[in-house]
């Protein structure tokens, strides 16, 4: 017996789905399912685009009902420049920030890694004050620190405000020992074995399993440094504007052009621009070593 194989019309073929059906529906669930993050970001976001929108604009539609530039002014980042002390403030904002970040791990660090792993008579005593010393605010002992300072002819200089990471940092030293316990004494306890001393167990075994740790509070530390007002304000030479910070140089110049809006953005968003890409690039290792911190006591 012999069977003929007809073949369907064309109408009577299964059509498919639509492309555009399907994305819409793939992004109306997207929207569904992250709208509480979607509307997080944009809170977040809408400030700088503001700024970013106003430092582009003229001075007289700086502050108006109209939120896109009319002309785009792309020369009021070069007249920042031309009329302020940008590039030195900067490059003193980063000398205080670097210096103090080194200085806050050569010092916190050691710290840290004794409180974690030394048995020692004292030591909850000393964690103790480290969580106090965490709590008290600068502003109680600025007076005497100050006239302190002021005895060593440092006062109208940065050096005040770095010199003190040398000693360490309370909050640095208490994120690193809570992520430090977390560490198996295994390791430890095998490069002992090895014959590596505290230090060169430190440095090869600790110091490598750290790095997220190191890094979180190696930021913490350079954002705190680079966007600190009150310090420089006390110890920096108010006359002297070649020796300011940018956030100080910043309130300066906001006060001098306080109608110029869109110049007073511009400063603005060159301020926080660095912050904005190291935080972009970093914030992987940022994130990983705050969630992994404080896991146990």
């Amino acid at each position: 017996m012999t069977s003929t194989l007809t073949a369907r019309p064309a109408s009577h073929r299964a059509r498919p789905v639509p492309r555009s059906g399907t994305r819409r529906r793939r992004t109306l669930y997207f929207i569904a399912t992250h709208a509480i993050a979607i509307a997080l970001a944009i809170m977040f976001a809408a400030p700088i685009v503001f700024v970013a929108l106003t430092a582009l604009m003229t001075d007289e539609q700086a502050l108006t009902s109209s939120l896109w530039p009319q002309e785009w002014n792309w020369s009021n980042f070069s007249e920042v420049f031309s009329k302020s002390h940008l590039l030195q403030w900067t490059a003193n904002t980063f000398v205080y920030a670097a210096t103090a970040t080194v200085f806050m791990l050569l010092s916190s660090v050691p710290v840290a890694y004794a409180l974690a792993r030394f048995r020692f008579r004292g030591r909850k005593a000393a964690f103790l004050l480290v969580i106090t010393m965490m709590m008290l605010p600068p502003q109680v002992v600025a007076v005497p620190v100050y006239t302190l300072w002021a005895r060593f002819e440092l006062t109208g200089t940065l050096w005040p405000l770095i010199l003190p990471m040398l000693l360490g940092d309370a909050f640095s030293i208490f994120l690193l020992r809570q992520f430090l316990v977390t560490i198996p004494r295994d390791y430890t306890d095998a490069a002992r074995v090895d014959g590596c001393s505290d230090f060169t167990t430190l440095i090869r075994v600790i110091l490598p399993m750290a790095r997220p740790a190191i890094a979180a509070v190696a930021l913490f530390t350079f954002f705190y440094c680079w966007n600190d007002y009150y310090g420089p304000l006390l110890y920096t030479d108010p006359g002297e504007q070649s020796s300011w910070t940018l956030s100080l140089g910043l309130a300066t110049f906001k006060a001098f052009h306080s109608v110029q809006w869109n110049l007073t953005m511009a400063a603005t968003l060159l301020v926080t621009a660095p912050v904005i890409i190291v935080f972009f690039f970093a914030q992987r290792v940022f994130i990983e070593g705050v969630t992994l911190t404080g896991v146990k006591g």
